[in-house]
């Protein structure tokens, strides 16, 4: 599919993430505004809130914009989505009779702060990134047995905390946890020293299911993708994730790029899962094209310092795409929810600059990065600023996702110390 041009003259460029094939969703508040959603065209953001209000987009009886949140157009599933993406290409594309109206209603992203885009019902983040896994795995067990017996026949996850998923910009505080180092005899309660981050993809669910879900109807619940990084205190988490996993290692936050693109906008951008080493059950069988070649990268900026770019890699590399996540996470029965969110789990390539991690980057931190400005790192210092950005690359056009970015701020006083 070539670029298709809108009267919103940013987005034709070529290297903007937002053309109109993209239209992504967001909530987004301007200075002394309550905030509302909006849809991102080229560096504008047309209030889709206003744009309903004056009657222009008017899909079922009941207002869908209303609450500054997309759950309620998330919820209505696919036709009423299709139908809402028809109406806004038709008020942006070029020539559209309707551009007088239209107008008044963009916003400059410049002058916009965003919002979560969507009330999270529940996070369940995977480890289902084949390189990561071996990563990791030969790290603490050896090559012999990175992966676990279980790990290519399921995708694995744990639940984690809807309560700690924030918007990009949201400052990441360092936590406390309880700690016991290989010079430790008994634990101690202290700051972690070993923050990371994760480079992941989060699906997002629109539409509930009650019961078990094929790989294809999983797909189609899916109602779009947001760049997710899973900040992982590795220390905390060496002490407590056995028998039980992840736990408070993973609960201090989880931040999501602010524009969720949806689904249809990542179509001409499916491929393939990689050759599996032995045959999924049949419920976990794809079914088609289910992950998407996005190119993903991480920088991190020391506090006043330049980016350095510290990882490249794809969502291609996935062993386990979202829509089998999601169809496995039904086959208990477990209902899932409008707005449930995915986490893909982290995202590495085979070479050692497509780790999305600082753990395998500085290999459990005996191999220190050296950063543009001189410094180096084996583990976020205070003051760092981590980016993830992604865009899928298509024939005139990208399709991006906006930055998803957090500063470390240190940690508070001991909190139990009076």
């Amino acid at each position: 599919m070539p670029l298709m041009k809108s009267w919103v003259a940013s987005a034709n460029d070529a290297t903007h993430p937002f053309p109109l094939n993209n239209l992504p969703y967001g909530v987004f508040s301007t200075e002394g505004s309550h905030p509302r959603c909006g849809v991102a065209i080229g560096d504008m953001i047309l209030d889709v809130t206003a744009a309903e209000a004056k009657g222009l987009i008017d899909l079922i009886e009941e207002p869908l914009f209303d609450l500054p949140f997309w759950n309620p157009l998330m919820e209505q599933g696919p036709a009423v989505w299709a139908a809402l993406r028809n109406r806004l290409t038709g008020l942006l594309a070029a020539g559209s009779e309707e551009q007088e109206k239209i107008e008044p209603l963009l916003v400059a992203q410049a002058e916009a702060e965003m919002h979560m885009p969507f009330a999270v019902s529940e996070y369940t983040d995977f480890y289902a990134g084949r390189h990561h896994a071996q990563n990791v795995g030969t790290m603490f067990r050896g090559p012999e047995n990175a992966l676990p017996p279980n790990w290519l026949h399921i995708p694995i996850g744990y639940n984690g905390r809807a309560s700690s998923v924030v918007v990009s910009g949201t400052e990441i505080r360092r936590p406390w946890g309880q700690l016991k180092g290989p010079n430790d005899s008994l634990p101690r309660f202290a700051p972690s020293q070993r923050f990371d981050i994760e480079l992941e993809m989060g699906a997002i669910v629109g539409t509930p299911s009650d019961g078990p879900v094929s790989v294809q109807e999983a797909d189609d619940m899916i109602f779009g993708y947001v760049l997710l990084n899973d900040w992982s205190a590795r220390d905390i988490q060496a002490w407590e994730y056995q028998p039980l996993g992840p736990f408070q290692a993973k609960a201090t936050a989880t931040s999501i790029s602010p524009w969720i693109v949806p689904k249809v906008a990542l179509e001409p951008f499916r491929c393939d899962t990689p050759e599996r080493d032995v045959e999924l059950l049949e419920h976990l069988k794809d079914v088609g094209p289910m992950l998407y070649d996005i190119d993903l990268q991480v920088t991190m900026a020391p506090e006043g310092k330049a980016a350095t770019t510290i990882a490249r890699t794809n969502y291609n590399q996935m062993y386990f795409s979202a829509a089998q996540q999601l169809a496995h996470h039904t086959t208990s029965g477990c209902p899932m929810n409008t707005g449930d969110l995915l986490g893909s789990g982290t995202i590495s390539g085979p070479t050692k600059p497509e780790r999305g991690s600082l753990l395998e980057l500085s290999w459990g931190g005996k191999e220190p990065l050296t950063l543009d400005s001189g410094e180096t790192r084996s583990f976020i210092e205070d003051g760092d600023t981590l980016t993830l950005t992604g865009s899928a690359k298509g024939k005139g056009y990208i399709i991006g996702f906006g930055d998803c970015s957090g500063a470390v701020l240190p940690a508070l006083p001991n909190p139990y110390k009076r």
